[in-house]
């Protein structure tokens, strides 16, 4: 049995996680069901399935052997073991799917076994029922656990491609004739993590936190889901010009100023920090395990009372970061992890997950889904929800994908921070009205 040593990005992710603080990433699809028992059926298909999936069957497993230099560090290697049936699991017919994802994202994935799950939820009005997948993050990222769950839906008509090799396993013991070139490179990477580091802190020093939207983990969790129609976010790029993510990140910061106004808040002086993840695979390359993800950080101008006005504000900041790149910028501190020893991931994993309310205040990530239809036993899905994990001391995450002809939100919230989710959510539709309105659309 192979084994293949966890990236550095993907190590800090399993370290960083707690039982409050689970790193787990997920998506809700709605189905349309032929039958009341196509829901059990699905089941069925996604258990069968999974066992052929190669990457559904890797767990992940810390490494403490002496004298190797990758001493507390974890590898991802294949389980033995591996039932389908302790990952895919039916439940009681319910009416309020988000409801029931919100409880099931708040439970941490079993470290033991591999590290993600899919929940069947049978609608009670028998004609629709949905599947929450969640992937830990130190096994997938967003387009990664697309690949995954794709694998396990039904097959899609898509020009076949030859397949790529995956990356080659890394040895635990490296070879003794290779330590002199491994040592000019952990010199190269202390100055590359300087730099990073520098790069980082300069970002960083002039952008206070948002009390608004920081909070004591609960380990409790909402879900939300928010539809708005892709035309009319079209008409409003064409109208203000940018791209159609600056006009999806302007409406979040809308929302923002609105929700904290209506529940008393106060949008006055806030401008909480946003980190936009961006994703460094390549389009039409290999699908390597894992995480391939840099990021951006930006100012939401949540405290501007003018909608045009913030969506100018996004689009420079949007436009300031690419022009830098994204190895540069507080947004690149996730690079800093390729330049931290395994052990050190394992040390300050706790610390990490802390430091996490100082870096930035709300997440706001993009995860593409393919413009075909997607089906599960000839049910098509109506509707994905993405949802991202919630760091440490933060209250609210926000994921956003386009499915044909819509943008879907998909909102993850600290129950006991934001026990007005729906109010956040009605407030993303009602900030999509406002900047239509102003458009003069």
């Amino acid at each position: 049995m192979t084994s293949d040593l966890l990236a550095p990005l993907d190590l800090a992710f399993w370290n960083i996680e707690s039982d409050r603080n689970p790193m787990h990433l997920g998506a809700l699809g709605v189905f349309s069901a032929h039958s009341p028992t196509a829901g059990a059926h699905a089941a069925d298909l996604l258990a069968a399935r999974a066992a052929a999936v190669p990457g559904l069957r890797m767990r992940i497993r810390d490494v403490w052997q002496p004298l190797s230099l990758s001493f507390g560090s974890a590898t991802r290697e294949e389980d033995p073991d591996f039932d389908p049936l302790h990952h895919v699991r039916l439940h009681a017919p319910t009416a309020d799917f988000q409801e029931v994802a919100g409880r099931l994202m708040e439970r941490p994935l079993e470290r033991g076994r591999p590290p993600w799950e899919a929940h069947v939820l049978p609608g009670e009005d028998g004609v629709s029922f949905a599947v929450l997948f969640k992937f830990h993050h130190a096994l997938a990222d967003g387009l990664r656990a697309l690949t995954l769950a794709a694998a396990i839906l039904d097959p899609m008509d898509m020009p076949e491609r030859r397949p790529r090799p995956e990356e080659p396993a890394r040895g635990l013991l490296p070879d003794v004739r290779k330590l002199p070139g491994l040592l000019r490179g952990a010199l190269s990477d202390v100055g590359r993590a300087l730099d990073i580091g520098a790069s980082v802190a300069r970002s960083t020093l002039d952008v206070r936190s948002s009390a608004a939207l920081a909070s004591e983990s609960s380990g409790t969790r909402r879900t939300a889901g928010v539809v708005v129609d892709l035309d009319d976010v079209h008409r409003i790029r064409k109208t203000v010009g940018g791209t159609v993510n600056d006009v999806l990140i302007a409406v979040v910061a809308g929302a923002l100023r609105r929700w904290l106004d209506e529940r008393g808040d106060g949008s006055e002086g806030v401008a909480p920090r946003a980190l936009i993840p961006v994703s460094k695979r390549r389009p039409r390359g290999a699908q390597p395990q894992g995480n391939r993800l840099s990021g951006y950080l930006i100012r939401l101008p949540v405290d501007d009372p003018d909608p045009l006005a913030r969506l100018d504000s996004v689009r420079t900041a949007m436009d300031r970061n690419k022009d830098a790149g994204p190895n540069r910028g507080a947004g690149a501190v996730a690079l800093l992890a390729d330049h931290v020893p395994a052990l050190g991931h394992r040390l300050g994993g706790p610390f990490a997950a802390q430091a996490a309310r100082l870096w930035f205040d709300i997440l706001v990530t993009s995860v593409p889904l393919p413009g075909i239809g997607l089906k599960l036993g000839g049910n098509p899905v109506t509707a994905v929800f993405p949802y991202a994990p919630l760091a440490h001391g933060q209250s609210l995450a926000v994921a956003v994908s386009t499915f044909r002809g819509h943008v879907h939100y998909g909102l993850v919230a600290d129950a006991a921070a934001v026990p007005d989710l729906d109010l956040f959510a009605r407030a993303l539709t009602e900030e999509v009205e406002t900047l239509i309105t102003a458009c003069g659309s």
